[in-house]
């Protein structure tokens, strides 16, 4: 199988069920979800000691469902075929989401991105999926889209500020407190 195709060297490309130009707000939202997947692969080879082993293992099925978050996105029409992200993984991102913030402190301030390798690489994670999710809210002003996808992106990004906050405690490295902050949670 070759890779080039030469297909799309006139600006557009191949999606479930037609061709758009390369800079369509379809593209641009799976292909940050895309990119969102490299860092996620990225964070993981940080991971290298045992005491990650269950942060691998959970981010090593956030990426198969980041893939299915951009199969559903590259589909033009959802009666090609049914949408692959659903609401329990939806709900299984809440059950990760708490069972990692028990890990960690009370944060009562905003607190900036850093402090151990792993934190750091999980903030940017943090920030790209940021950016998918605010692709996928511009594609479904457009047209419609799995809502689930959006969901998704949205509680995938508290996961990954819970994570990095988890991997800091874990490394017994202090979360920085924006020191001009007030505070602005509530205590558990």
């Amino acid at each position: 199988m070759k890779i080039y195709t030469r297909t799309g060297d006139q600006g557009q490309t191949g999606v479930i069920g037609g061709r758009v130009d390369k800079d369509d707000v379809r593209v641009e939202a799976y292909g940050t979800v895309d990119e969102l997947n490299c860092f996620v692969g990225q964070a993981i080879s940080f991971m290298s000691d045992d005491r990650y082993a269950d942060l691998r293992d959970d981010l090593l099925n956030v990426q198969h469902e980041l893939f299915d978050c951009g199969s559903d996105l590259a589909l033009l029409k959802q009666d090609l075929r049914p949408y692959k992200v659903t609401a329990p993984m939806v709900d299984q991102l809440e059950v990760w989401i708490d069972k990692y913030d028990a890990e960690t402190q009370d944060l009562t301030r905003f607190i900036l991105p850093g402090g151990c390798t792993v934190s750091s690489a999980l903030h940017v994670c943090r920030t790209v999926c940021r950016r998918a999710e605010r692709r996928v809210v511009s594609l479904a002003k457009e047209q419609p889209i799995n809502e689930e996808v959006r969901r998704y992106l949205n509680r995938l990004s508290d996961l990954f500020f819970t994570i990095a906050r988890t991997a800091n405690a874990r490394e017994s490295v202090p979360d920085v407190e924006y020191i001009r902050s007030a505070e602005v949670f509530r205590r558990k």
